[in-house]
């Protein structure tokens, strides 16, 4: 495996760090290096400045708004962008329903709604689980029946990430409840908008509402709406899982994130001293840092090997031990603070740093990583059939 860049990607990479660097607002980026919550403006901005380059959406079809890139150079951009501090475009809009939409939506859906999507114009929620639907996905029971050129949907989903915000959401609907599980299930567009529709948040044990339950009574959705075959939402799905799986160890914001705890770590200590010089601190920070190399040559050799469209087994260590060393790193945080970290609760006027505040909601808050994208159990199961050869 080559691990250095070429003099072109050398270049390339040079071109990204400067567009992020002076095309997303400095105000944006102090806030994701802070490690603080975005609004919906700040989110909607940072990708539309992204929109306007060129560079939203690479993954896509060219004719939609992608990049012909190569599948290093989509690794270097995503990895530049968490370096810089700019925020990830839209998981929901570039790396779910916009590349269903590009593959399987009928020529009018992908007019309508592909650059909105892209530009964030219409910000996309996304419905999958339901209370008794996680894992077993295709456990669903939200239905939708045709009457006419309409579909009439009922039931419930559940963690619905950001749907507070959200114009749309796609969603999965049983269409066919005779049919075996997955055989019966299809892909539908819904405007949150659409009488029937309620949103109720949920609140998390970090104090915040990031998601979300959404109700559908009796929601009249045009025929129109619906992405390629009925019953065949399954197979869609599995394709967007997919897309969502590749990308999701954040090597880049991980690493930003550990370098940064070195530095607060550096007056951490009593009296303002340096925990870099406590052996225990010393070695926990070592110890991480040579796990992000390891993960980030398995990044590198996942890309080397994923030149046929398809993401390679090893995506999945990539995303159960990613998400392990994101959690790590959040824990570092909690550590290095000690008591000082409960204080998320505290205002301006208080003495302590800014990462003692927002230390302990960052720690719960990513106790999701290891769940989304298909949790670590999943994904060890995967590694035990694909890589490892074992069957049960």
């Amino acid at each position: 495996m080559r691990l250095q860049l070429s003099d072109e990607d050398v270049a390339f990479r040079e071109e990204m760090r400067e567009f992020f660097t002076t095309k997303v607002s400095k105000e944006i980026r102090d806030t994701v290096a802070a490690r603080h919550e975005l609004t919906k403006e700040q989110i909607v901005e940072a990708q539309q400045a992204l929109n306007a380059g060129g560079i939203a959406v690479p993954n896509w079809p060219v004719e939609w708004g992608g990049k012909d890139w190569t599948p290093l150079q989509r690794h270097i951009w995503h990895e530049e962008m968490q370096l810089a501090n700019v925020p990830i475009p839209l998981a929901f809009n570039a790396g779910m329903v916009g590349p269903v939409i590009a593959a399987f939506g009928s020529q009018e859906l992908k007019e309508r709604f592909l650059p909105k999507t892209a530009n964030l114009d219409i910000w996309w929620s996304q419905g999958f689980s339901e209370p008794d639907s996680g894992s077993d996905l295709a456990s669903l029971r939200t239905t939708a029946v045709k009457e006419g050129d309409e579909y009439v949907v009922n039931g419930q989903k559940t963690w619905t990430t950001l749907g507070q915000y959200g114009d749309w959401i796609f969603n999965l609907v049983r269409t066919d409840p005779e049919a075996k599980k997955q055989a019966g299930i299809s892909f539908l567009l819904i405007d949150m908008t659409t009488p029937g529709v309620t949103v109720r948040p949920i609140e998390l044990i970090d104090g915040g509402f990031e998601v979300n339950e959404v109700f559908f009574d009796n929601v009249r959705v045009p025929a129109e709406n619906l992405v390629g075959e009925e019953n065949k939402g399954w197979d869609y799905a599995k394709f967007l899982l997919g897309n969502e799986r590749v990308g999701v160890a954040p090597v880049g914001a991980t690493k930003r994130s550990l370098s940064a705890a070195k530095d607060y770590a550096k007056t951490a200590g009593p009296g303002g001293t340096s925990l870099l010089d406590d052996p225990l601190y010393a070695s926990q920070i070592a110890d991480l840092e040579n796990e992000l190399l390891a993960l980030e040559l398995t990044a590198l050799r996942v890309v080397a090997h994923s030149t046929d469209g398809k993401p390679h087994p090893a995506s999945s260590v990539l995303k159960l031990r990613g998400t392990e060393l994101q959690q790590a790193v959040t824990e570092l945080y909690v550590d290095m603070g000690g008591p000082a970290s409960l204080a998320s609760g505290a205002g301006p006027e208080s003495d302590l740093a800014d990462w003692n505040k927002v230390s302990t909601p960052y720690y719960l808050n990513f106790r999701k990583a290891s769940i989304y994208g298909g949790s670590n159990e999943i994904q060890r199961t995967i590694i035990a059939g694909t890589i490892l050869g074992l069957r049960g």
